[in-house]
């Protein structure tokens, strides 16, 4: 898929926006949470990986509404904004920065946003339920993009999500607090080129209770990268009406994965089970990529939310990756923001 095709798509979608729009009042809305998290590895085949790491997650968001056509929306997010390492950590690379920042225009069935976006491509990270469930899904989530999306109510033919983009290389990509260096197109890497040569297409459709997914992805191949990337996704979500248990499964592929040549496959299937305020969950997720091998998770959680803003949650999980076992253990705190 190109970035013709899919501007040909966009093209198709600005011819669904003449239905007429509820109106809405103007005004400023926003919402949020802030997670603490702690989780270690308690047992492993390789003992430099026996260790632990606490920190953070900020999200906020928040759009002010001018009138029913057009409002601005922005986004931020605190996290540790590197990849963990070896050794004990506590908070000590936890970085502010901005992930959205745009204009929305709505135009009846479609709705179309300008900025720095986040492309819809899975949905593993936000579907699943436990502390550990979305560790190997995140890998493929697009964010941090800077382009032009377009979200279209097809009516009884579900919903359609598309977009043109690429990583953002402005000063927007830095951080406040731990500071990460500003993206350039230099870095190399899948998408990040600095043209509107990259692209997602995302399929959904409610049947019952019932939501199913398909989406595919092209990420143009950057500076000193072998390939470009092309990626598919699946996934579909059943909640049952007659007991309080969700089921979730997801699967990912993609050729020349991250601009290499590597292939790459991911696949996670979770389950939630809701016993009053509390949630039992488990997962099982992989993923397998040439260059890397198989890794495999297994998880067990338990989340109880109380006092309608806030939760707790436990979980422990069993990650083998080439060969070696470690065994880790987390807890989370949550609380709810916004009006």
């Amino acid at each position: 898929m190109t970035y013709k095709h899919l501007a040909a798509l966009i093209g198709v979608a600005v011819l669904f926006a003449g239905a007429t729009q509820a109106q809405e009042s103007p005004g400023f809305t926003w919402e949020g949470s802030l997670e603490l998290e702690y989780a270690r590895t308690f047992k492993s085949d390789t003992p430099g990986n026996e260790f632990g790491a606490a920190t953070g997650t900020l999200d906020l968001s928040g759009a002010y509404r001018f009138n029913d056509t057009i409002s601005v929306f922005a986004a931020l997010t605190g996290e540790s904004v590197n990849d963990p390492v070896p050794g004990d950590r506590y908070f000590t690379d936890w970085g502010l920065y901005i992930k959205e920042l745009g204009v929305q225009f709505d135009t009846g069935a479609a709705s179309f946003q300008l900025g720095k976006v986040s492309p819809v491509f899975g949905i593993g990270w936000d579907q699943t339920a436990g502390f550990f469930a979305a560790n190997l899904a995140e890998d493929y989530e697009l964010t941090e993009q800077l382009g032009a999306l377009v979200a279209v109510d097809l009516g009884s033919a579900g919903m359609l999500h598309a977009g043109l983009f690429y990583a953002d290389d402005t000063a927007l990509s830095r951080s406040a607090g731990f500071r990460r260096g500003r993206n350039t197109s230099a870095a190399g890497g899948a998408g990040n080129t600095g043209r509107l040569d990259n692209g997602a297409v995302t399929w959904l459709k409610s049947f019952g209770e019932t939501e199913l997914r398909l989406g595919v992805r092209h990420l143009s191949r950057g500076a000193g990268d072998v390939k470009s990337e092309n990626g598919v996704v699946a996934s579909v979500f059943h909640s049952f009406h007659n007991m309080p248990l969700d089921l979730f499964a997801e699967v990912a592929s993609f050729s020349g994965y991250g601009g290499t040549a590597d292939d790459a496959s991911y696949a996670t299937l979770n389950a939630a089970y809701a016993l009053g305020d509390v949630t039992l969950s488990g997962t099982y997720a992989r993923r397998d990529i040439d260059s890397i091998g198989l890794t495999e998770l297994f998880s067990v959680g338990a989340e109880y939310e109380f006092g309608e803003r806030y939760l707790v949650g436990a979980a422990l999980a069993r990650i083998e990756e080439a060969g070696a076992v470690d065994h880790v253990f987390g807890v989370n705190f949550e609380i709810a923001l916004g009006v």
